[in-house]
């Protein structure tokens, strides 16, 4: 497991350590945890779940089925 050594301002270190208590976890996890999120590259379980919950929306082939012509565009 690496180690890192970060430099925070005294206002920004006392919101992390404010959070990190309230979450009941080190400020090392809540470092990592910031981190893994922001490196994961997909939805959350939550928001894939709430796929399809919106009933006026339009389906995929009616997205797609509204093809338009391109504007055309000037030559380089």
């Amino acid at each position: 497991m690496g180690q890192v050594t970060i430099y925070l301002e005294d206002e920004l270190e006392a919101k992390m350590e404010a959070d990190a208590k309230a979450r009941k976890i080190s400020k090392s996890k809540w470092i990592a945890t910031v981190i893994r999120e922001k490196l994961t590259n997909e939805w959350p379980h939550e928001v894939r779940e709430t796929a399809g919950s919106w009933g006026d929306f339009p389906s995929l082939e009616e997205i797609r089925g509204e093809t338009h012509s391109d504007s055309l565009r000037e030559s380089l």
